[in-house]
Protein backbone atom coordinates (compact mmCIF):
# COMPACT_ATOMS: atom_id res chain seq x y z
CA UNK A 1 0.00 0.00 0.00
CA UNK A 2 3.01 2.61 0.65
CA UNK A 3 4.68 1.69 -2.51
CA UNK A 4 1.26 2.63 -4.15
CA UNK A 5 0.88 6.02 -2.52
CA UNK A 6 4.14 7.33 -3.43
CA UNK A 7 3.63 5.84 -7.04
CA UNK A 8 0.70 7.89 -7.07
CA UNK A 9 2.30 10.61 -5.63
CA UNK A 10 5.23 10.67 -8.28
CA UNK A 11 2.10 10.18 -11.52
CA UNK A 12 0.75 13.30 -10.01
CA UNK A 13 4.30 14.69 -10.24
CA UNK A 14 4.89 13.76 -13.95
CA UNK A 15 1.33 14.20 -15.24
CA UNK A 16 1.27 10.64 -15.93
CA UNK A 17 -1.70 9.84 -18.40
CA UNK A 18 -4.68 8.74 -16.00
CA UNK A 19 -6.00 6.50 -18.96
CA UNK A 20 -3.10 4.17 -18.71
CA UNK A 21 -3.48 0.72 -17.21
CA UNK A 22 -1.06 1.02 -14.41
CA UNK A 23 -2.31 4.35 -13.16
CA UNK A 24 -5.89 2.86 -12.89
CA UNK A 25 -4.54 -0.18 -11.24
CA UNK A 26 -3.06 2.05 -8.59
CA UNK A 27 -5.47 4.76 -8.59
CA UNK A 28 -7.75 1.70 -7.43
CA UNK A 29 -5.80 0.29 -4.75
CA UNK A 30 -5.11 3.51 -2.96
CA UNK A 31 -8.48 5.46 -3.88
CA UNK A 32 -10.11 3.51 -0.90
CA UNK A 33 -7.91 5.23 1.70
CA UNK A 34 -6.74 8.72 -0.08
CA UNK A 35 -10.92 9.08 -0.80
CA UNK A 36 -11.94 9.34 2.51
CA UNK A 37 -9.28 11.58 3.86
CA UNK A 38 -9.35 13.78 1.04
CA UNK A 39 -13.00 14.30 2.30
CA UNK A 40 -11.63 15.14 5.39
CA UNK A 41 -9.08 17.15 5.21
CA UNK A 42 -8.92 20.16 3.02
CA UNK A 43 -6.74 20.82 0.26
CA UNK A 44 -3.87 23.61 0.57
CA UNK A 45 -4.13 25.08 -3.03
CA UNK A 46 -2.80 22.90 -5.69
CA UNK A 47 -0.62 20.69 -2.61
CA UNK A 48 -2.94 17.84 -1.53
CA UNK A 49 -2.05 16.50 1.77
CA UNK A 50 -4.07 12.95 1.43
CA UNK A 51 -1.44 10.99 1.05
CA UNK A 52 1.10 12.57 3.19
CA UNK A 53 -1.32 11.66 6.19
CA UNK A 54 -2.17 8.12 4.84
CA UNK A 55 1.68 7.45 4.93
CA UNK A 56 1.91 8.43 8.46
CA UNK A 57 -1.56 6.60 9.59
CA UNK A 58 0.14 3.26 7.60
CA UNK A 59 3.33 3.94 9.61
CA UNK A 60 1.20 4.27 12.85
CA UNK A 61 -0.77 1.60 12.38
CA UNK A 62 2.60 -0.78 11.45
CA UNK A 63 4.06 0.09 14.67
CA UNK A 64 0.86 -0.80 16.46
CA UNK A 65 0.73 -4.35 14.84
CA UNK A 66 4.82 -4.96 15.68
CA UNK A 67 4.91 -3.89 19.21
CA UNK A 68 1.51 -6.11 19.99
Amino acid sequence: MLAAIFLRVIFSWINFDPRNSIYQIIYEITEPLLGPIRRIMPRLGMIDLAPMVAIFVLFIIIRLVQSA
